[in-house]
């Protein structure tokens, strides 16, 4: 039986400890998920171990198959350019596939109302509720287009209203939405953070939330998070398979 391949979770680093933290806590929900799965944390920047020095270990211990991970929430500069750029200067012993990015997903939506409930709304206040969907933001149309396009789904479930908003490169902001959704009239307004781990710029999305009534905590290491990992994986799992004739 061929053995599965590594899963290499890609993630971006920070000087701010709380999100190498972040990252690990998501790491072992994933563990702990799938247990028979061995899985590895590697940083583009700030933070060890590197993506290649990683890539380097596996490879002198015998390891072929890799499945990198970007743990990225939309495709973006650095899933189209960075990562890419980092993996091909991998050891040639290896086989890498690289899977998508995590969103956008219906569990990530699951994940984000998980947040707003934790931090206080329930099921009941949603057709009073304004969200402010605050991203880190993007210089790439189609990032931008991703979050735009969730906001509009995410409104068709019940919510008052839903704007997207933006931490940087693009507008609005989020005190910007926040300020919206008080002159659309909703009776109370939440903050919804779609960042993945704590840092300098969802510090920035709490500050422009400091009128808004609620702010969610970032999705971190939330259940719905570590399903979405695994399903890409597994998404990029067929391909290797299938190519070693199992």
């Amino acid at each position: 039986m061929t053995s599965q391949p590594v899963l290499l979770v890609i993630a971006h680093g920070s000087r701010d400890p709380r999100h190498a933290a972040t990252v690990h806590a998501l790491v072992r929900r994933v563990r702990a998920r799938r247990p028979g799965l061995r899985v590895e944390t590697g940083f583009l920047d700030f933070n060890i171990p590197s993506v290649q020095g990683v890539l380097e270990s596996l490879a002198a211990e015998g390891v072929r198959d890799v499945i990198a991970l970007p743990l990225l929430l939309t495709r973006a500069f650095h899933a189209k350019a960075d990562i890419p750029a980092v993996l091909r200067e991998a050891p040639a012993r290896l086989h890498i596939q690289q899977a998508e990015v995590l969103g956008p997903s219906p569990l990530l939506t699951a994940a984000l109302e998980r947040r707003l409930y934790e931090a206080g709304l329930t099921p009941a206040d949603k057709s009073s509720t304004g969200v402010v969907l605050a991203s880190a933001g993007s210089t790439d149309p189609e990032a931008i287009a991703v979050i735009a396009e969730i906001a509009r789904e995410w409104r068709h479930t019940g919510w008052c209203a839903v704007r997207p908003a933006f931490a940087s490169a693009s507008l609005p902001r989020t005190e910007d939405a926040v300020r919206e959704l008080r002159a659309l009239g909703c009776e109370r307004v939440a903050v919804a953070p779609y960042v993945l781990a704590p840092g300098f710029l969802p510090d920035r999305i709490a500050r422009g939330a400091a009128e808004a009534d609620v702010l969610a905590d970032v999705l971190g290491p939330a259940p719905e998070v570590a399903r979405v990992l695994l399903e890409r994986y597994d998404e990029a799992r067929v391909p290797v398979l299938a190519a070693l004739g199992a």
